[in-house]
């Protein structure tokens, strides 16, 4: 008599949380030009041109402004094109990357 095998497989649950999310802000200065904080919001951030001008605006009246709201990884490359781009000009451009608040 030949012998029927069975197999029971279990079925795992995997629950997947949606990334944390960091907010790259940028910072005012007196050195940087309104011009270049644009670029590098149309460039870096992909803002469109009046979305960057009111960014850059808000940036010079209140002291900062956040450019972009992104997973860790993406928030960190973002930010080190930009001032990487802004020390190749020559400017002081400073940004921080910080936890979103939930």
């Amino acid at each position: 008599m030949e012998q029927q095998q069975t197999s029971y497989r279990t079925k795992e649950r995997i629950r997947l949380d949606e990334p944390k999310r960091y907010k790259v802000i940028i910072y005012n200065d007196d050195f940087t030009t309104m011009d270049f904080v644009v670029k590098v919001l149309e460039e870096i951030f992909l803002k469109e041109r009046e979305e960057a001008e009111a960014l850059m605006m808000k940036i010079h009246k209140t002291g900062s402004a956040i450019a972009g709201i992104y997973t860790y990884d993406i928030a960190r490359s973002k930010t080190d094109k930009a001032t990487e781009m802004a020390r190749a000009e020559g400017f002081p451009l400073r940004l921080s990357v910080q936890p979103e608040e939930e």
